[in-house]
Formats: structure tokens, sequence, C-alpha cells
């Protein structure tokens, strides 16, 4: 499939979704030393190519903001305390126009954890921890990405175009999806 990047909107936060997590999974927020199992999640979902690529983006962007990942950053983790998903509900000026907006960042499932039905509930947390902090929120993605597009428009999310390559990607969602999503 064609990778174009996308950008996504919801602009309300109310009547967020709610599922729950399936027994034997527990969400938590980040703690100190976490950075290292995130960059192993994101590496796994092939966002970097190792883990030591991962840590160092993770500094660039999380390292000075430790106290707001306490309370923006989640973890799914299995009943043995093993940590198999993140997503962080962070936020960001989408248009440049001073405008701080709830932000979907970086959500990964380890592969062999994915097809559990976990991805809904870490997005219900996420979006939750959003809606006490902001009245919208926006994500990035890829064509490539296009099952977790699917919940992302199940979740409220709306095409966002920025610009003229959008319009192909999202006919190409159109096609892959079957559904309607450009209005």
């Amino acid at each position: 499939m064609k990778y174009i990047p996308l950008t996504m909107v919801r602009n309300n936060l109310s009547d967020i979704p709610q599922f729950s997590l399936p027994n034997g999974y527990r969400i938590r927020l980040f703690e100190k030393g976490d950075e290292h199992h995130w960059a192993r999640i994101e590496t796994s979902v092939e966002e970097f190519k190792n883990e030591a690529a991962a840590l160092e983006h993770y500094e660039k962007e999380f390292g000075s903001f430790r106290e707001e990942m306490t309370k923006r950053c989640l973890f799914i983790e299995t009943e043995d305390g093993e940590e198999i998903a993140t997503t962080t509900a962070w936020y960001g000026d989408l248009k440049g126009d001073g405008e701080i907006a709830g932000r979907i960042h970086w959500v990964g499932v380890t592969p062999a954890y994915q097809g559990k039905k976990l991805a809904k509930p870490l997005m219900t947390a996420a979006m939750n921890t959003l809606a006490e902090y902001h009245t919208q929120a926006y994500l990035t993605t890829q064509t490539t990405s296009f099952q977790a597009i699917n919940m992302y428009l199940n979740y409220g999310f709306e095409p966002y175009l920025t610009e003229p390559a959008c319009e192909e990607g999202w006919v190409l969602m159109e096609q892959t999806l079957k559904r309607k999503i450009l209005k």
C-alpha cells in the first residue's frame, strides 16, 4: 500500500466510546524508568530500527516532560506485569496558531498481543485522559495503518486535509476500509 501521511481531528471530547480491557490486563500510568518499556514497545511495532534509536527519540521529545508523562503516558500490562502496549495522551499546536489541542500520540501494541482486543480500551483510556485537559484532539497517522485509522474513525476522528496528497490518502482509505470517509 502506498504510504501517505494523514492527520485526523476530533472537534470535541464528549461521548467518547467506552471499552473495557479483557480479563488479565490492566492500564497504568508512566512511572520512572518506563521509557525503556516505551522504547521496546515502539520498536516492536517498527517505529524505530532499534531500542537505542527509540530511547534517543524519547529523550528528545519527552525527556524534559517526565512529570507530565506520569499523567499522560499509558501502558497496558499483563497480570505478570509485562508492559505490552502504550500510547500518550499528549498535546500540540496542530494549526500553528497557538491553540493547543490534545493529541493521541505513539500508539503501539506489541505484535504478540495484537488482535486481543486491547487497542480500543487503550484508546478509551487515552481519550478520557485527554478530556481532562482539552476540548478537542488530533492525531497523525499514515495509510499503512489502515486498521488503526478505522478505529480512529469509530472514535469520532475525521480527516484533516493538510495538503493535496491527503485527499489521495483518504480516497485510498475509503477503498481499503469500504466506508465513506470524505464528506
